[in-house]
C-alpha cells in the first residue's frame, strides 16, 4: 500500500467544541471586515483565514478543498463549477500565447475540443501523442512547450499513463505535468508520483450521485495561490465558482468514496472476466492481458482495485446501439453519458463523449465505432447483472 487516501481524508476532519458533524453551509456571497485595512490587506494577499467574496473563497468551499487536498496528498486544493473549468483554468494559468502543450490523443472529447479547437485562437499549439509511447512524448517537446496533459486512465480507450515516467520527462524539460484523475480517485495519487497538478470532474465517482456538476484542482500552495490571485489568477478572473450548497453535499459523499470505489472495482472485474471468458472484446486494466496492466499495478494504491470503467467493442455502431438498448430495457443500467453513478451507465463513445474528435482521428487512435464505455454500478448481485447482460448479448 503506497498511500491510503481514505485514511488521510479521515484525518482531515478537525472538529472544535460545539461544531456540527457536518460543517455549516456558508450562505454568503460577501464577507464583512472588522476594519478597513484588513480588507485592503486581503485584496493584496497579505492575510490568512479571511474571506472577501465567494467567487474567490468561502468557508464551505475551503473545507471541501482541504478534504480533497488531504485525499490527494497535496498542499492545497480549489473547487470549481465543473470538471472542464478545472481543466481550462489550470491550462490557462500555466500557458500564455505562443506556448505549446503535449497531450494524450486519447482523452475526453470536451478536453480534446478545448485543446484542438479553442486554444489555437490564442496561439497556443498542441501536439497529440500516444501517451503510452514515452519516446513519442519526448520527441514532441519543443522549446516553447509548457506542459504535458494526460489522464491516468484515458477516456475511452483505458490506456494507463505512466505518471512517474512522464514526470521525469516533464522535470527534465522544466514542464508542468497535469493529470486528470477523474476515472481513478483513491486508486492513484498522481501528485505523490511527482505530477504537478491533478484535476477532477467531481461530478463522477467522487460525488457518485450524478446530481451536480463540479470540478477540483489539487496542487502546491504556490500554484493554488496563483490560480486565485485577485489580480492575475485564472480561476479568480474567469469565475468558475462552485455553489457552497453543492460543495457541502459533495464533501459528505466524499467520505463514502473508498467503499464505493472498492465495490465499483469488484463488480467491474467480475464482468470483465465473464466477458473475456465469452470471447468478447473487453478492455479492463485489471485483466492481465491489458497492455498496461503492470504499469497500473506499479502505480496503484492497492486497496481500491482497478476501477469501475471497462470498454466492450461490439465492432459496429448498430451492434453497440442494439446491445445498449437491450441492456437498458432489461434493467442492467441506463443508456446515458457520464460515469461513477450507483447504476451502470453505458454509451457509445465515438458518437457521444468522444464525438468532438474527428472520425479519421478516432480511427487512427483505434476507437472502434462499436466501442461501448461502461461505468459499472454498485450492484449487490453482480452475478444476476451478468446473466442479464449475457441474455442481451444473445439478442444481437
Amino acid at each position: 500500500m503506497k498511500f491510503d487516501p481514505a485514511a488521510k481524508l479521515q484525518l482531515s476532519i478537525n472538529l472544535s467544541a460545539y461544531d456540527g458533524v457536518n460543517p455549516a453551509i456558508c450562505d454568503s456571497a460577501t464577507f464583512a471586515f472588522s476594519r478597513a485595512e484588513l480588507m485592503s490587506d486581503t485584496f493584496e494577499g497579505k492575510t490568512e483565514g479571511c474571506f472577501l467574496y465567494s467567487r474567490h473563497w468561502n468557508p464551505t468551499n475551503q473545507v471541501l478543498s482541504s478534504s480533497l487536498a488531504a485525499m490527494e496528498g497535496t498542499e492545497a486544493g480549489w473547487v470549481t463549477g465543473s470538471g472542464m473549468s478545472a481543466i481550462t483554468a489550470t491550462i490557462l494559468q500555466i500557458c500564455n500565447s505562443g506556448d505549446h502543450i503535449i497531450s494524450s490523443i486519447t482523452t475526453y472529447g470536451g478536453t480534446y475540443a478545448f485543446l484542438q479547437n479553442w486554444l489555437p485562437k490564442f496561439n497556443i499549439g498542441v501536439t497529440f501523442v500516444d501517451i503510452t509511447d514515452l519516446n513519442a512524448v519526448k520527441n514532441a517537446v519543443q522549446p516553447n512547450t509548457r506542459l504535458i496533459f494526460t489522464e491516468t486512465l484515458t477516456n475511452p480507450l483505458l490506456q494507463v499513463s505512466d505518471i512517474p515516467e512522464l514526470a521525469k520527462i516533464s522535470k527534465e524539460n522544466r514542464l508542468k505535468l497535469v493529470v486528470d484523475n477523474t476515472f481513478t480517485p483513491m486508486i492513484f495519487s498522481p501528485c505523490l508520483m511527482s505530477a504537478d497538478v491533478v484535476v477532477y470532474s467531481l461530478t463522477k465517482f467522487i460525488n457518485g450521485k450524478n446530481d451536480c456538476v463540479a470540478g477540483a484542482i489539487c496542487s502546491s500552495d504556490e500554484f493554488i495561490d496563483s490560480l486565485i490571485d485577485v489580480h492575475s489568477g485564472t480561476a479568480m478572473l474567469l469565475g468558475p465558482v462552485l455553489d457552497p450548497w453543492r460543495s457541502s453535499s459533495i464533501r459528505k459523499n466524499l467520505f463514502t468514496l473508498h467503499i464505493r470505489m472498492k465495490k465499483h472495482s469488484e463488480n467491474a472485474m467480475y464482468l470483465a472476466i465473464k466477458m473475456k471468458e465469452q470471447g468478447l472484446k473487453v478492455r479492463y486494466p485489471g485483466l492481465p492481458g491489458h497492455p498496461q496492466h503492470k504499469t497500473f499495478k506499479k502505480m496503484m494504491n492497492t486497496n481500491y482495485g482497478f476501477g469501475g470503467i471497462l470498454s466492450l467493442d461490439m465492432e459496429t455502431t448498430d451492434n453497440a446501439g442494439k446491445l445498449m438498448t437491450a441492456m437498458q430495457d432489461d434493467g442492467v443500467g441506463y443508456l446515458a453519458v457520464s460515469l461513477g453513478y450507483f447504476k451502470t451507465l453505458f454509451s457509445s463513445s465515438g458518437t457521444s463523449t468522444s464525438s468532438e474528435i474527428p472520425l479519421e482521428t478516432q480511427m487512427s487512435m483505434g476507437l472502434s465505432p462499436g466501442l461501448i464505455r461502461m461505468s459499472i454500478g454498485l450492484d449487490q448481485d453482480i452475478e444476476s447483472t451478468w446473466k442479464k447482460i449475457k441474455n442481451c448479448l444473445n439478442k444481437i
